[in-house]
């Protein structure tokens, strides 16, 4: 049973994910920027770290299919619930244990994170990895799992700088707890070791580019931090993971305060100063997510010790009522999924979101990044809009004159714009789509002999018609739950030498502004 449970939860969160999207949704808008990072692999990326982009160039490779997209957030989700489980009878927890462990992650926000093809879903599974080697370590003292511990957050590193957070709260773990005599072992110094050696090639990247993950930290503060309440972070602490409060939360208290769990207290203090630190530097709700799966696996089992089978008289019934109990509180869990099921996954139309909208959105589900609420969730109104701004671009490009053809430059607003319709026209003869928007940067075209220019922006910019000869709008967005409605397609033919070299000159102080002057 202990080795059957945990791959039958992996399997089921791996296949249900497939079940469980509609075909009315397309790719959310950081997707297809991770996918354009797979044409174009280097050490570091101004958003992210390079393990998100070698998944896209292995998807791209495989036919790019959104079935391919979709394996790796379904595969590392996996992973993570199999850790859960099977940590969860490390503990000495049997199948009332596993399985609670297991409904936790698969009924919590988790759900929702493992949909996506962003590097969240291996975050978590990089932080479950990391715990579930210490707590491996303490039972067995092998020295593997030290190393084991250095691979999960080597791997972290290159995959979101948030395990740096990560990693300063398991260092006071550390010296908090008796785990501190971690650090006179020299097999954790050369796990820490295989950490920055894994790490070294993205740390390089960053100091030959001038550091923008400290650029990409300060925008994200302006435009996206500023507007976390840290009332809102707390409340939502307990709505990602409402299902299995009761459980994590046991598992927090048992490992702070049971002699029982004595032995891995460190593990509950790694969760404390996690979560703490996030919501000091204000940080984002979901970035705490990865904190909570370990307590599943701790909570179940302090729950399942709490209903030890007495011995029975001989000549007694065989039934206990505490099986059935167990039962119920391992289905309980679901019982809330039901509830947030739609909003855990993409199952529902557009307009039958936008019409519960009054049932969840004082809860904070339709809240946007700037603060406000809208008609949907913002993940859900940035999987819409993509497919058909692509192929009216494609269109735009094909009205052109045949000789402009060969010197046409795409210019886009944004990345998800650019990403979007490179995703979608990757079988067309369309010349690629640029930004001066994040990473694109580096990929932006020279401008020689530019003869026209198809402009993609939410804004008309009427000040551009005078550098055209000719310049006009020629489509837009129209799909109404889209977060990009309104997002128009212009073309202008035979652009000015002063209009091209504003471009050229908003591109040197775009990268100057993330790297810093040259």
């Amino acid at each position: 049973m202990k080795r059957f449970l945990p791959l039958a939860f992996a399997l089921v969160k791996f296949v249900s994910g497939y079940l469980l999207i509609s075909t009315q949704y397309d790719l959310q808008r950081d997707e297809y920027l991770y996918l354009n990072q797979g044409q174009h692999l280097a050490w570091g990326y101004l958003e992210v770290p390079p393990l998100l982009a070698a998944q896209g160039w292995a998807t791209l490779a495989l036919g790019g299919g959104e079935g391919w997209v979709h394996f790796w957030p379904f595969l590392w989700g996996a992973a993570t619930v199999y850790l859960v489980v099977r940590l969860a009878g490390r503990l000495g927890g049997g199948w009332f244990a596993q399985a609670l462990a297991g409904v936790c992650y698969l009924a919590s926000a988790f759900a929702r994170l493992n949909m996506l093809f962003q590097p969240n879903s291996f975050e978590v599974l990089g932080f479950v990895l990391a715990l579930y080697a210490l707590v491996c370590f303490e039972q067995e003292r092998r020295p593997r799992y030290l190393y084991l511990l250095g691979a999960a957050l080597g791997l972290g590193l290159l995959n979101k700088y948030t395990t740096l957070f990560f990693i300063a709260a398991l260092g006071g773990a550390l010296l908090l707890t008796n785990w501190r005599r971690l650090l006179l072992n020299r097999h954790f110094w050369g796990a820490a070791g295989l950490a920055l050696l894994l790490w070294l090639p993205n740390a390089l990247w960053q100091i030959r580019h001038g550091i923008p993950f400290l650029h990409h930290m300060a925008l994200l503060k302006s435009s996206q931090l500023v507007h976390v309440n840290p009332l809102d972070f707390w409340k939502a602490q307990l709505l990602m993971c409402l299902p299995a409060t009761w459980v994590w939360l046991a598992g927090l208290l048992a490992l702070l305060l049971s002699r029982a769990f004595r032995a891995y207290r460190a593990v509950g203090w790694v969760s404390v100063l996690g979560v703490g630190l996030l919501a000091a530097l204000h940080g984002k709700d979901y970035y705490a997510l990865g904190y909570y799966p370990v307590l599943f696996a701790f909570g179940a089992r302090w729950w399942e010790m709490r209903f030890r089978r007495p011995q029975r008289a001989a000549g007694a019934s065989p039934f206990y009522w505490g099986t059935a109990v167990q039962i119920a509180l391992v289905l309980l869990p679901l019982c809330f999924l039901s509830f947030f099921l739609p909003l855990m996954f993409p199952v529902r139309s557009p307009a039958t979101m936008a019409a519960l909208r009054p049932q969840y959105a004082p809860l904070g589900f339709y809240r946007w990044e700037d603060g406000q609420d809208h008609a949907l969730p913002q993940d859900y109104a940035d999987m819409r809009g993509w497919r058909e701004l692509a192929d009216k671009t494609w269109a735009a490009y094909q009205s052109l004159p045949a000789a402009a053809r060969a010197h046409t430059l795409i210019h886009c607003a944004n990345y998800g714009q650019a990403s979007a319709i490179n995703y979608f026209n990757r079988r067309r003869a369309l010349p690629i789509a640029n930004s001066l928007n994040g990473s694109f940067l580096y990929w932006y075209p020279p401008l020689d002999s530019c003869q026209a220019v198809l402009i993609v922006d939410d804004e008309p910019h009427p000040e551009l018609a005078p550098r055209f000869a000719s310049y006009r709008r020629v489509a837009a967005i129209t799909d109404p739950y889209a977060r990009e409605r309104g997002t128009a397609v212009f073309i202008g033919l035979q652009p000015d030498s002063a209009v091209l070299a504003q471009v050229r000159r908003e591109h040197r102080a775009a990268l100057a502004a993330w790297e810093g002057p040259k």
